[in-house]
């Protein structure tokens, strides 16, 4: 019998990426994933896209048909005014039959415990999720899994995963969000320009960018849309190299970060790392990394951008 260090290294992690249409919820299933988030902008953070409540339902009908499952992010920091709507929100969702809500906001737990809902929950607050009592404290008040903070290194993660007595999720690609405001920075500075911020927040058909002075050739990606601006790091993570020492963890969700890529992008990203994780978990006394997953990558990446590991392997002075 195996023995449950080797059990947990040969189970599956479930892959999953965001998506903000029906048609990029079908191609990234077919391409591999085992789960897609899906959701609405008024009460998501960070979307590629919003779907209302009769799409949601659409892509939980088409999710069930391919054995994979829809995730919704109800993942907003709420003020006063969503309140009122939360709770039938949460009900639609629930009928829907989508099979787990992202949230970091308590008042979304206060919600699905007032209207008595049996929602999975999927507990995620970004850079606060960084140990794993915080986390199991979260468990207790009924979420079943955490998504960890993306600046957590190696050694970090596997002590979580030891210590976390539910699920955990990691990022394992693409970039990730290094600020947030709710109020509209970019759209109030052009404004005080004299100037107006194009339709889809673009300029000249390009992504808008914050370029500091002392570092100009790196690039950071600006999103403001009706929660505010993000802005976004100017690399991509990239585990494709390592990722047998983190399905050597356990760890139980994989997680892909679509946002700022071209479809032809994350489907490649998807189906790269579908065919590492089922080589690994086929046989991982024998698996070896495979250059044309990587250069599958490097071919579709952004010159601009550069691939990393994130914080995998760097150590945290605080």
């Amino acid at each position: 019998m195996l023995d449950n260090q080797a059990s947990d290294a040969l189970r599956k992690p479930e892959l999953s990426i965001a998506a903000g249409s029906l048609e990029e919820v079908k191609l990234y299933i077919e391409a591999g994933a085992d789960a897609v988030i899906v959701g609405d902008l008024t009460y998501a953070e960070r979307l590629p896209g919003s779907l209302p409540v009769s799409g949601i339902a659409e892509a939980v009908k088409l999710a069930h048909g391919k054995q994979a499952k829809i995730y919704v992010a109800v993942n907003k920091i709420f003020d006063h005014s969503l309140l009122t709507g939360l709770g039938d929100y949460l009900q639609s969702l629930q009928d829907c039959g989508v099979d787990a809500v992202i949230f970091g906001d308590p008042a979304v737990l206060m919600a699905v415990k007032d209207r008595g809902l049996s929602l999975k929950l999927h507990w995620t607050a970004e850079m606060t999720t960084t140990n794993y009592m915080t986390a199991n404290y979260w468990a207790g008040k009924g979420a079943s899994r955490t998504i960890l903070a993306r600046e957590l290194n190696m050694e970090e993660i596997a002590e979580f995963k030891r210590g976390a007595n539910h699920e955990i999720q990691i990022q394992v690609h693409g970039m990730t969000n290094i600020y947030h405001s709710k109020r509209k920075l970019v759209k109030h500075y052009l404004t005080h320009r004299g100037k107006e911020l194009t339709p889809e927040y673009r300029q000249d058909g390009k992504v808008l960018y914050l370029i500091e002075k002392e570092r100009p050739d790196e690039r950071y990606p600006i999103i403001e849309n009706e929660n505010g601006t993000h802005i976004m790091s100017s690399d991509d993570i990239c585990t494709i190299e390592c990722l047998d020492e983190l399905m050597a963890l356990g760890i139980d969700a994989f997680y892909i970060e679509g946002l700022l890529k071209p479809l032809e992008y994350n489907t490649t990203v998807v189906r790269v790392y579908r065919e590492a994780i089922d080589a690994y978990a086929s046989n991982p006394d024998a698996y070896e990394f495979r250059e044309e997953w990587l250069d599958a990558i490097h071919e579709l990446q952004d010159p601009g951008r550069e691939l990393t590991f994130g914080f995998l392997f760097k150590e945290q002075v605080y």
